[in-house]
Formats: structure tokens, C-alpha cells, sequence
């Protein structure tokens, strides 16, 4: 399946980015992991069709209510299979 890398810089730490980026991707048919970076940002590693993934890098754009993104860095990555979508590397 496609898979993307997402680098989310802005306020999303604190904000319940992760918990509402697995509630996207599980409506979205994601898979993949989030987790907190120690330099403040979110990173995303997820894989789905290329509608979903489109759909998800919205979402993340803007973030839950209480975010405030600055810049969301979008590379491609190889391609993975993951089981479900997870908060921490998994």
C-alpha cells in the first residue's frame, strides 16, 4: 500500500494530537504509527489508499481544536504494512 511520512511542527504536543490522529485514521481505513518527537513535533508514518492518505494529510494540516500547526512536512516512504494504526512506533 502507499505510504507517506508526516513531520508536524506547530503547538500539537499536549493537545491531543495522537488520540485524534488514530480516531482519523481508524474512520479513514489508515494504518501506520504516531508518536511525539523529542524536538516538540508529531511524526506519522501511515499507509491506506491514496484517497485516505490524501484525506488523513488534510486532517493533519489542521490537527484537533486545540492545536496549532505550523508546517506539515509530507515525504514519500516505503511502502509498509501495518495492522492497524498505533500510538508509539509499532
Amino acid at each position: 500500500m502507499p505510504t507517506i511520512h508526516l513531520l508536524i511542527k506547530g503547538r500539537v504536543q499536549g493537545v491531543f494530537f495522537r488520540a485524534s490522529a488514530k480516531e482519523q485514521a481508524d474512520r479513514l481505513g489508515v494504518r501506520g504509527w504516531v508518536r511525539n518527537t523529542p524536538e516538540g513535533h508529531v511524526e506519522i508514518v501511515a499507509s491506506g489508499s491514496d484517497k485516505a492518505l490524501q484525506q488523513f494529510a488534510e486532517w493533519c494540516s489542521q490537527g484537533p481544536p486545540r492545536a496549532v500547526v505550523a508546517d506539515v512536512i509530507n515525504s514519500a516512504h516505503p511502502e509498509t504494512t501495518f495492522r492497524d494504526f498505533s500510538i508509539g512506533r509499532g
